[in-house]
């Protein structure tokens, strides 16, 4: 059973309209050039950590001195939708919003749209004229906070540059679809200029959340150019806040078999080690789930929303 929220939504009202004409999209320009930056949060409605981040940052006043800032709040719908008493079925309203980037086939194949869908376009233009984004979630199960890179070696060294007390996480994203932070050119090994960083900033509910997502932003900020650090309240930092250690490639996933109703051996999570291939860490219907080689580390095994074709966990080797 999923921990307790420790954690309430905060009152986004002022926020909710934008200033771009997009609802929940807000954007400053300097007179200075520089980079065009984004920051997102709610992707998934139930990920309150970001939104804290994100008011935060709004109800500062920050804006640039270089470039370009947007910040988005993503999924409305969902978030409105939030429940303290049922805080997991807010994630998203018809469709996970965060496995409908990239080509976006769904476009093209019949799929009536739903919400996500069309908030997809709604924001796809936002998304394309950013150099930098970072996107702020929170994750399913208690663990260490993750910085997911994607798999393209200047991301994995642009988030180590950012010093934050995460776990680097290099993947190629899900099966069931392309995620934001791997949108256009952020997927594109032609594009260093390019920077995208999802940042899964622990369990949903935990207090600690928050903080860590504030630290996130303010270091992204800082490390963007877009303000000058002075510039960002002091307090967002983590001053505990250490170097990224080495940096966890995955090398292969588990996705929930058709009619699968998946378990495992005990509650794992995020960065535990196992030191022998073939260890059995669960069952994906009939068929076991074995580490596929020595000091195998696991990221971000859940059962919750576990339903076939999902993402069961991820299996890392640790590099230098």
């Amino acid at each position: 059973m999923p921990p307790p929220f420790e954690i309430s939504p905060p009152d986004m009202g002022p926020w909710l309209a934008g200033n771009t004409g997009t609802p929940g999209v807000w954007q400053w320009t300097a007179s200075e050039p520089g980079r065009r930056v984004m920051v997102s949060a709610l992707v998934h409605g139930n990920e309150l950590c970001g939104a804290w981040a994100v008011r935060d940052l709004l109800a500062s006043g920050l804006r640039p001195r270089r470039g370009t800032l947007t910040v988005v709040l993503a999924n409305l719908e969902a978030f409105a939708r939030f429940n303290p008493q049922r805080p997991h079925v807010s994630r998203c309203v018809h469709t996970d919003m965060n496995r409908l980037w990239g080509d976006m086939p769904w476009r093209r194949d019949g799929t009536e749209l739903a919400s996500e869908h069309r908030r997809v376009l709604e924001l796809q233009p936002h998304v394309e004229a950013s150099d930098w984004l970072l996107d702020l979630h929170s994750m399913h199960e208690p663990g260490p906070p993750l910085a997911l890179t994607g798999p393209l070696a200047h991301h994995a060294s642009q988030a180590a540059a950012l010093g934050l007390g995460a776990l680097r996480v290099a993947d190629p994203g899900h099966k069931a679809g392309v995620r934001l932070r791997d949108h256009g050119r952020f997927g594109r090994a032609d594009a260093p200029d390019a920077f995208a960083l999802l940042v899964e900033c622990g369990y949903h509910g935990a207090r600690a959340s928050v903080a860590v997502a504030r630290d996130a932003l303010a270091r992204f900020l800082d490390l963007s150019g877009v303000v000058d650090a002075p510039d960002i309240p002091a307090d967002w930092r983590q001053p505990h806040a250490h170097g990224s250690g080495p940096l966890l490639v995955v090398t292969d996933a588990v996705t929930v078999a058709p009619h699968a109703v998946p378990a495992f051996t005990q509650p794992w999570k995020s960065g535990d080690r196992i030191a022998k291939a073939g260890t059995l860490i669960g069952w994906n219907a009939a068929l076991p789930v074995i580490t596929p080689y020595d000091d195998c580390v696991l990221v971000m095994p859940t059962l919750l929303h576990a339903r076939p074709g999902a993402t069961l966990v991820r299996f890392a080797r640790a590099t230098p």
